[in-house]
């Protein structure tokens, strides 16, 4: 039988994995249910410079929970927040993050957190099922030469609040704005239809027209970003709608039966960059 309460020792010196990186070296030991990491970074180092292009994504995937023995490590996140720490501190780090050595000093860190052996691995992008919804102003670009620079950055403004609020509405998870658009992702495709229609509502306060684009298909994680093919098929969809209007796929509109919502066919529309037509509905 084996004794309860029995001492397990490891050491960094004879690790049970070292990995050699641009600027770094980690070592790995195993004992029990953790992973611990010891890692030596050297002056010049910088994560989206150093480790970025290998790993495939704009900012460090992996959570730290970190000590920091020597030398100074700034980690500033993706929203640009920045914290540096320095001998004997330590940092909670959620991922999505850059980080650089700071001066001369190498640093040398205890990361306790178990994902010491993922740090610089390339990652397998994440793939999931989502409803998307892209928006575009009609004639942005005409408007802002119209009424002047202030009174457009005025007008941008009120657009950005009103769509915002919608998307909180409707349970909507904003990816990314293009200054006169949004793309945003939903857990079904009922919401993201419903939230296209009251932000066009929404909009008709201001003087403000836009053309929305609903599309559910599988699109790749990178980071705080979304790609793939369903992505471009969504910009496609909202560029053939007229003003005012919510164009949507097949595939959305048959998430929504029994929804109430109604469709006009707008028959299938041969798309550039994509093998076959899109069957396309406009929202009425």
């Amino acid at each position: 039988m084996e004794a309860m309460g029995a001492i397990r020792k490891k050491s960094f010196t004879s690790p049970d994995g070292r990995n050699e990186l641009p600027f770094a070296e980690i070592s790995v030991v195993r004992i029990g249910s953790h992973t611990i990491g010891y890692g030596v970074v050297q002056p010049g180092f910088r994560w989206s410079k150093d480790m970025g292009p290998t790993v495939g994504t704009p900012s460090c995937p992996v959570h730290h929970l970190q000590l920091f023995l020597t030398g100074r490590f700034v980690s500033r996140m993706d929203d640009g927040e920045e914290v540096e720490f320095g001998p004997m501190e330590i940092g909670d780090i959620p991922p999505g993050h850059d980080a650089w050595v700071v001066g001369d000093e190498a640093v040398h860190v205890i990361d306790f957190a178990g994902h010491s052996d993922a740090i610089g691995m390339p990652r397998e992008h994440e793939r999931i099922v989502t409803t998307l919804l892209m928006t575009d102003i009609v004639d942005s670009t005409a408007t802002a030469s119209r009424i002047g620079d202030a009174a457009w950055r005025e007008l941008l403004a009120d657009h950005n609040r009103l769509v915002r609020a919608q998307f909180v509405r409707f349970g909507g998870s904003e990816v990314n704005t293009t200054g006169d658009g949004f793309l945003a992702t939903f857990r079904n495709a009922v919401g993201a239809l419903r939230c296209a229609a009251a932000i066009v509502e929404a909009l008709r306060e201001p003087g403000l027209e836009i053309r929305a684009g609903v599309h559910t298909g599988e699109v790749e994680i990178m980071g705080s970003d979304v790609g793939g093919v369903a992505v471009h098929a969504t910009a496609r969809i909202m560029a053939l709608a007229e003003p005012s209007t919510v164009y949507a796929s097949s595939t959305a509109v048959g998430l929504a039966d029994g929804s109430g919502l109604a469709f006009e066919e707008r028959g299938r529309r041969e798309v550039k960059g994509l093998d076959r037509p899109i069957e396309v509905y406009r929202l009425r």
